[in-house]
């Protein structure tokens, strides 16, 4: 199994910067895809940001151009870069990684962006 922690969550002024952080227990370098998801409150979890084992990497339409998503496969983690913060972008994320044909979650780390 793995284990993910995320860290980096916390209060930023729109049009600020952050960087989430996710670490994993163990290697996630033949991992097919690790990502970040994230769910505003009563609404739907989506997926962010993803990279898959080729670093290939997608972002969904609400952050591209903002975000960045990459991968130490030596420090076995993922990062998730947003820059120029919006309201909008405040939610719970969570970082994911497919491996070995199962699903990973993290616990989440809260971001709230103020205006």
């Amino acid at each position: 199994q793995v284990q993910l922690v995320e860290s980096g969550g916390g209060s930023v002024q729109a049009g600020g910067s952050l960087r989430l952080s996710c670490a994993a227990s163990r290697s996630t370098s033949s991992a097919d895809i690790l990502g970040w998801y994230r769910q505003a409150p009563g609404k739907q979890r989506y997926l962010v940001a993803s990279i898959n084992s080729g670093s290939t990497t997608n972002y969904a339409n609400s952050v591209k151009g903002r975000a960045t998503i990459s991968r130490d496969n030596v420090k076995n983690t993922v990062d998730l870069q947003i820059d120029s913060l919006k309201p909008e972008d405040t939610a719970v994320y969570y970082c994911y990684v497919y491996l070995g044909y199962r699903a990973y979650w993290g616990q989440g780390t809260q971001v709230t962006v103020s205006s």
